[in-house]
């Protein structure tokens, strides 16, 4: 397939794009910060500076794709965050002129408004309400903007929602359901970016949003709080 990630250069997009290569798929690898990207040497990957913010930049990123990755993200802060809104409202409208059908795209768990059915009262009561209302109030806002945005499209759309995201070596035996929320607090990227992959190769999901969880090798809440909340810049 011609695959177009958008956030390629972030840790969940670059798993993404080594994935695909290691699967033999055409990748555009779609970052702010070409110079940066250390997958340019694959003759299989065609590496494009672009900003989602900009329409005319990302229309001819889509142009002649058969499927679109979006994984796309920014640090929590204060400041109004657009990326995701504005990256799908662009990303949509170009899938739609050049009649690429397949999207899949990332939020989180923290935007279903639902309860972890397996934890304790202290972090379904204190600690993720929190993070969802002060921490990262301004992502999770744009996120929700940004699946309705999806939901609105005629695109063939598959939204998954990771929880906390934490970094690992090898994708492991994760699970993957669009039912009622998963129990459990991590994703790992490498499996997320596989679950990305998985769902635009095979056709799994569509039209549905689909939780991702990791089951094994999990580090401490703290750890990742600490690292998602102060961990960067954007990451596309």
């Amino acid at each position: 397939m011609k695959i177009v990630i958008f956030g390629a250069n972030g840790p969940t997009g670059r798993q993404a794009t080594e994935q695909a290569v290691a699967a033999g798929h055409t990748v555009t690898a779609v970052t702010r910060r070409p110079d940066a990207f250390p997958l340019a040497g694959s003759p299989l990957v065609r590496v494009v500076g672009a900003d989602v913010h900009d329409p005319v930049a990302v229309d001819a990123a889509v142009a002649g794709q058969d499927a679109v990755l979006s994984a796309l993200g920014v640090p929590f802060g204060r400041k109004p965050v657009t990326v995701y809104s504005a990256g799908l409202t662009h990303i949509t409208r170009a899938m739609a002129e050049h009649g690429v059908g397949r999207l899949v795209c990332v939020t989180s768990t923290s935007v279903s408004g639902q309860e972890s059915p397996s934890d304790g009262l202290l972090f379904r009561k204190v600690v993720e309400p929190g993070i969802v209302r002060f921490v990262g109030r301004t992502v999770y806002q744009d996120m929700r903007r940004s699946e309705e945005i999806v939901r609105r499209s005629d695109c063939d759309w598959t939204i998954l929602r990771p929880a906390g995201l934490f970094d690992t070596a090898a994708v492991s035996a994760y699970r993957m359901s669009a039912g009622p929320r998963l129990p459990g607090r991590f994703t790992s990227r490498a499996d997320l970016a596989n679950a990305l992959l998985r769902q635009a190769v095979d056709d799994c999901d569509p039209r549905a949003v689909v939780e991702v969880r990791t089951l094994e090798g999990l580090p401490s809440m703290i750890d990742v709080i600490r690292r998602e909340a102060f961990g960067g810049g954007r990451t596309d």
